[in-house]
């Protein structure tokens, strides 16, 4: 299998780490641009790739970029944690498509921040393998996992352990997917949500003199209890007090 990875931060650092156990052949590697790089260099290292087929995303639907991909004789391409959304021109230079990993069990939790989601909404946490088509996580799916969402998580500690198992399922998948034996499965769409980055903006604001449930208060701040994201917040005289939640398990 030849392989073009779209990789950033841990779960694209682990997912190029496992391709290159199995010795899949990485011909080529689409990193993020500077100021949205995470664990970039150790990806990079990790990937192993020449120099001249290192790609940057913002160069990503260039002409000269699709040219040079497509002379690279792909099979397969993975998308693990890359932020932006990859068109019709790039997704048709692979005859096997491209894999993508994300944090929710789709259709629910589509796009940015799953697990902040997955505590507010009260929704099954997941995990999926899906291949990419031109919308947002709404490709057939080739693998899912479900997780449970314990009472003590915040947004951050439920983001580390869909992390870690969306390696598992990937480690777990791989090698039927490069063998043909994984059969896409359509979403359903009535079942579809869709969250942007700007969405998380409406949950955050608490209104000191709104009545509300105290376990819906408890799961906005937990699920926004996420750093470096300042989370949560109130306002007094003008002033924003940002909160975080900590909570212990007896």
């Amino acid at each position: 299998m030849k392989v073009v990875c779209f990789a950033n931060n841990v779960v694209g650092l682990e997912t190029v780490r496992y391709l290159r156990e199995v010795d899949a052949e990485i011909v080529a590697l689409v990193v993020h641009e500077p100021g949205k790089q995470k664990l970039t260099d150790e990806i990079i290292s990790t990937a192993d790739v020449a120099p001249e087929n290192m790609i940057q995303a913002d160069r990503l639907n260039d002409s000269s970029t699709i040219e040079l991909i497509k002379a690279l004789n792909p099979d397969c391409g993975v998308s693990a944690f890359f932020g932006h959304i990859l068109r019709k021109p790039i997704i048709d230079i692979f005859p096997k498509g491209i894999v993508n990993l994300h944090t929710s069990l789709l259709p629910v939790n589509r796009g940015s921040w799953p697990n902040v989601w997955t505590i507010v909404d009260q929704t099954q946490a997941g995990v999926s393998m899906h291949l990419v088509d031109e919308g947002v996580d709404t490709g057939p799916v080739l693998a899912q996992a479900s997780l449970n969402v314990c009472p003590s998580d915040t947004g951050l500690s439920l983001n580390r352990r869909l992390e870690s198992a969306l390696i598992e399922l990937f480690r777990a998948n791989w090698d039927n997917f490069a063998l043909g034996k994984l059969k896409p499965q359509p979403q359903d769409e009535s079942k579809a949500t869709l969250h942007r980055v700007k969405d998380a903006s409406t949950t955050d604001r608490v209104d000191l003199d709104a009545m509300v449930r105290a376990g819906d208060l408890i799961n906005i701040l937990r699920a926004r209890t996420s750093p470096p994201h300042r989370g949560a917040w109130f306002e007094v005289d003008g002033q924003k007090y940002f909160m975080e939640l900590k909570i212990e398990k007896e």
